[in-house]
C-alpha cells in the first residue's frame, strides 16, 4: 500500500479517543474520518482530534472511497454488523475484542473477509506488544524449567457500566475481561484444552459479573482464571515451572515480568518499553499486513479468535448466558429441529413400515423405537 494508510474510525466512545490519539503519533497512518449513529457526535469527535472527515453514519462512513482501514470501536454487540458493512464496502477492519458475540459471529465474518481478500484482524493489543514476545523467550530459555501451571486474574469495579450489566449490549465480564484471561492462558500454554469448568455469579438481568474457569490441557498442564467486574485485583498473571515461576505484573497491559527461581529468590525483572499508547503496536502489525496483502496478522490469527470465542461460547452455554440475539436464534433453531425431526422421524416410520411388510417378524413397537432414536441422536 503506498503512501498513509487512511484509517477511519467506527465510534466515539473513550477506547476510540485512544486510538485517535495512537493514530496521530503513528508513522504511515492518519487518522482520515470517524464516524457516529449521530452527526453531531461525530463532528465533536472530529473536531476534539483533528480529523478531517466526519459521518452521521457508518454507512455513509464505509461509503468513502479514501478510508483503508477501519477501526471498529463500538459495543460487542454491534460489531458482527458494523464489519459485515465494512467488509461489504471493500474496507479493511481492525476490530475492538471481544471481537464478536460468538463464534458463529466470527466465521461468518472471516469467510467474507477470504471472499474479498480483505484483513480483519481482532484488536487484542497484548499479543501485539513487545513484552508478549519477552515473556515468549524468557519460557522458551527454560529459565524455570518446565511451565505446568498457571493462574491468572484482571478485576475493575465496573459492574455498573451499560456494557456489562445489559444482555443486549453484550454484556457481562466475560467478554470484556476473561478475554483477556483467555488469551493469557493461550499465549502461554497453546490451545490443545480438552476440559473447561467455569463458575459466575450474575446481575439481575442475568449477566456474569464474577467469573471463575479452570482448563485442563491434553498433555496435563492446567490454567487456573478469574475476572471480576465487582472487584479490583492485582491483575497479575503466575507461571508455574519445575524450577521457578514468572510473576507478570497486569496482564492487560505487561508491565513487568520478574523471574524466580525455586528457592524463591528473583533471578530477572523485565520492565516494559516506553509506550505511546499500547495501541500502536496493532496498527504497525495491521500495515504490515496491509503491505504483504494479507488477510489476517500473525499476532492474532483467526484460528486465535476463533478458538477464544469457542470456549467463552462454552463458559457461556454451561452457565446459561445468552444474548437477546441468541435467544432468537435458539427459538428459531429449535423449531426448526422440530420441524426436521418430525419430518425425519415420518421417513424413518415410512420406510421402516415398508421394511416391515417384507419382513414378517417387525413390530409396530421396532419401528416407533427406530423412529424416536434417530430424534435423541440428533
Amino acid at each position: 500500500m503506498f503512501g498513509k494508510t487512511r484509517v477511519a474510525i467506527m465510534g466515539t466512545g473513550k477506547i476510540a479517543g485512544v486510538m485517535a490519539q495512537t493514530l496521530k503519533n503513528t508513522k504511515g497512518v492518519t487518522c482520515y474520518a470517524v464516524g457516529s449513529r449521530t452527526e453531531d457526535k461525530a463532528k465533536e469527535f472530529a473536531s476534539k482530534y483533528g480529523i478531517k472527515k466526519y459521518y452521521g453514519s457508518y454507512v455513509s462512513l464505509v461509503a468513502d472511497p479514501k478510508i483503508d482501514l477501519v477501526y471498529v470501536a463500538t459495543p460487542h454487540s454491534e460489531h458482527f454488523e458494523n464489519v459485515k458493512l465494512a467488509l461489504s464496502n471493500g474496507k479493511h477492519v481492525l476490530c475492538e475484542k471481544a471481537f464478536m458475540l460468538n463464534e458463529q459471529q466470527a466465521k461468518t465474518i472471516f469467510s467474507l473477509a477470504e471472499e474479498k481478500g480483505l484483513l480483519v484482524v481482532e484488536a487484542m493489543w497484548v499479543r501485539f506488544m513487545p513484552m508478549r514476545n519477552k515473556l515468549m523467550e524468557i519460557l522458551a530459555g527454560g529459565v524455570i524449567g518446565e511451565p505446568t501451571m498457571l493462574t491468572a486474574n484482571l478485576g475493575y469495579n465496573i459492574a455498573a457500566k451499560e456494557r456489562i450489566a445489559k444482555p443486549e449490549l453484550g454484556g457481562g465480564v466475560l467478554l470484556d475481561l476473561g478475554v483477556y484471561v483467555l488469551n493469557f492462558a493461550s499465549m502461554v500454554f497453546g490451545g490443545d484444552v480438552t476440559d473447561i469448568v467455569s463458575m459466575c455469579s450474575f446481575n439481575n438481568l442475568g449477566m456474569d459479573l464474577h467469573d471463575s474457569i479452570t482448563l485442563r490441557y491434553r498433555d496435563g498442564k492446567m490454567a487456573v482464571l478469574n475476572a471480576s467486574g465487582l472487584s479490583v485485583s492485582d491483575r497479575s498473571g503466575v507461571i508455574y515451572g519445575t524450577k521457578g515461576y514468572i510473576v507478570v505484573d497486569n496482564i492487560n497491559n505487561f508491565e513487568g515480568i520478574t523471574v524466580y527461581d525455586s528457592d524463591h529468590k528473583k533471578v530477572a525483572y523485565y520492565k516494559r518499553p516506553k509506550q505511546k499508547t499500547g495501541y500502536e503496536y496493532e496498527v504497525e502489525a495491521c500495515i504490515r499486513a496491509l503491505n504483504e496483502k494479507w488477510i489476517e496478522c500473525p499476532e492474532m490469527p483467526h484460528s486465535e479468535s476463533l478458538k477464544i470465542l469457542n470456549m467463552m461460547d462454552f463458559i457461556r452455554k454451561t452457565n446459561g448466558i445468552f444474548f437477546p440475539i441468541e435467544k432468537e436464534d435458539i427459538v428459531q433453531d429449535t423449531a426448526a429441529d422440530v420441524d426436521n425431526h418430525e419430518a425425519e422421524a415420518l421417513v424413518c416410520k415410512e420406510e421402516t413400515v415398508s421394511e416391515t411388510k417384507v419382513s414378517e417378524g417387525t413390530s409396530e413397537k421396532t419401528v416407533e423405537e427406530n423412529a424416536g432414536a434417530i430424534v435423541e441422536e440428533e
